[in-house]
């Protein structure tokens, strides 16, 4: 059994409406549209993901082209950021930042790293034995927990992925290499799963 955590790509940013609602952009449904053409996709038997309207909408489209239903599991939404809530961009990187530098405390509000982890390992934990091809449809932040608690590493925002978009490979219950772009066919095609 192979598994791809994806991130959703590019979001309609409203500072009115809370970021659990949020949903994918032109450019974000453009870029989902396009991983349809990755080559894993056409095995996936199932698909699970966030319950944030981002996620959902992500995942509906790949279950869509691939004929299955959508699996929502709650538990696997992101780092819970409701306190305090919208954060400008300069404000939410320094949040981001120290949310991982300081995995035990909370940035401001914000749920604490190592339980988003701890909480997002327990929700993925049954699909790391599945006998089914899967795909995660989640978010940058608690999947970046996610490859760090596989991969055995130290919590440490070096892991998560440079921009909304990307996908990991589990295979064996490790990560086979780290975060590359939904969009990215080619490089998908010719890359080996050599773990890094």
């Amino acid at each position: 059994m192979t598994l791809r955590y994806v991130t959703h790509p590019e979001v309609v940013v409203d500072p009115a409406t809370p970021v659990t609602e949020w949903g994918l952009s032109e450019r974000g449904r453009a870029r989902v549209e396009r991983m349809l053409t990755q080559p894993w996709v056409g095995g996936l038997r199932r698909i699970v993901t966030s319950g944030e309207a981002k996620a959902l909408e992500t995942a509906g489209i790949l279950a869509a082209a691939c004929g299955v239903d959508v699996e929502r599991r709650d538990d696997t939404g992101e780092i819970d950021r409701t306190v305090p809530g919208f954060l400008p961009p300069a404000e939410f990187e320094a949040a981001a930042d120290a949310c991982f530098a300081h995995p035990f405390v909370s940035s401001g509000g914000w749920e604490t790293a190592a339980a988003a982890q701890a909480r997002v390992a327990a929700a993925l934990a049954d699909l790391l034995v599945a006998s089914d091809e899967v795909a995660v449809v989640g978010h940058g932040g608690v999947g970046t927990l996610w490859y760090c608690h596989l991969a055995g590493l130290r919590i440490a925002r070096r892991w998560d992925q440079p921009g909304q978009g990307h996908y990991l490979t589990v295979d064996g219950g490790r990560p086979a290499h780290h975060w590359r772009r939904i969009d990215d066919i080619e490089a998908s095609s010719n890359r080996d799963s050599s773990s890094l």
